[in-house]
């Protein structure tokens, strides 16, 4: 774990007023980074990130192998879709192989925008776009769940050009919202604003994978207030729209565009993932 005294600082920012971090309760973004073998977690985060383990014994490779696909679906689009602009929603706390590294190591003039709604991220994002030549990056404190308030933000728009391709990535974050508030229609809303020619790249918690286990991590996530909702390969599907799947096609996230051979098993990690083109 990590003091909070900087962290407080870079998520209020100058002379604004601290932000309450919650770590008094379990955050999503922070299990994530404990899966991952991260610092920036605190004890509730540990004891429902281990409570999820016992449930699904293999969760932090899960978590792992779930990070590499970004890597994979982000190089896949900068160096054989050749897109230099990137929009991704739901962060969360930055670690290895964030999405400007590799679109930049593919090009550098690779422009990133990044968007989460947890101060602990904010603070983390503004220390990573401070700290020396990382390329145009951005960060917007904004919540997925209005997808307007992102679209129309001074640093999206001073950072992206909506009229040119943009690969949008939502990676392990339309999982955090309940079907009442219509995730379809939300990243419908932000497909259609894209130009011809942009990506979306999805990965999600699969309900179909272990159903009895999936549904006692959603419960038990659903007892210390965090809404985590997976969804079946069908439903995630949904998500792509009208656009035109890349192959090959919506898959378990360890068979999509593997490094070297293939897994001996691609359903070992639970999430569904593909990546799709607006014609």
């Amino acid at each position: 774990m990590v003091g909070t005294d900087w962290m407080r600082q870079g998520a209020r920012g100058a002379g604004a007023e601290p932000v309450d971090l919650r770590t008094d309760r379990p955050h999503s973004a922070r299990m994530y980074d404990y899966w991952l073998g991260g610092k920036t977690n605190f004890d509730p985060d540990r004891a429902l990130g281990e409570m999820f383990e016992r449930q699904i014994p293999g969760i932090r490779s899960m978590a792992r192998e779930n990070r590499r696909f970004l890597g994979r679906a982000v190089r896949y689009l900068a160096a054989e879709g050749g897109i230099r602009q990137f929009l991704d929603i739901g962060t969360g706390i930055p670690t290895e192989g964030n999405t400007h590294e590799v679109a930049q190591a593919v090009a550098p003039e690779s422009r990133v925008v990044y968007v989460d709604n947890d101060p602990i991220v904010l603070a983390h994002a503004r220390a990573l776009m401070a700290d020396g030549e990382h390329g145009r990056t951005a960060y917007i404190d904004a919540d997925l769940r209005d997808p307007g308030a992102i679209l129309a933000h001074p640093e999206l728009t001073g950072t992206l050009d909506l009229s040119q391709p943009v690969g949008l990535t939502l990676v392990a974050v339309l999982m955090l919202i309940a079907d009442r508030d219509d995730p379809w229609g939300l990243v419908r809303q932000l497909l259609d604003a894209l130009a011809p020619g942009s990506y979306i790249a999805v990965s999600h918690p699969g309900s179909d994978f272990d159903p009895a286990a999936m549904r006692q991590i959603a419960d038990a996530a659903g007892h210390d207030g965090m809404t985590l909702v997976p969804r079946t390969q069908e439903e995630v599907a949904r998500f792509f729209g009208d656009w035109e799947l890349v192959d090959p096609g919506v898959v378990p996230v360890m068979g999509w565009r593997p490094d070297g051979e293939p897994p001996a098993d691609p359903a070992a990690a639970y999430y569904w993932s593909g990546v799709a083109r607006k014609p």
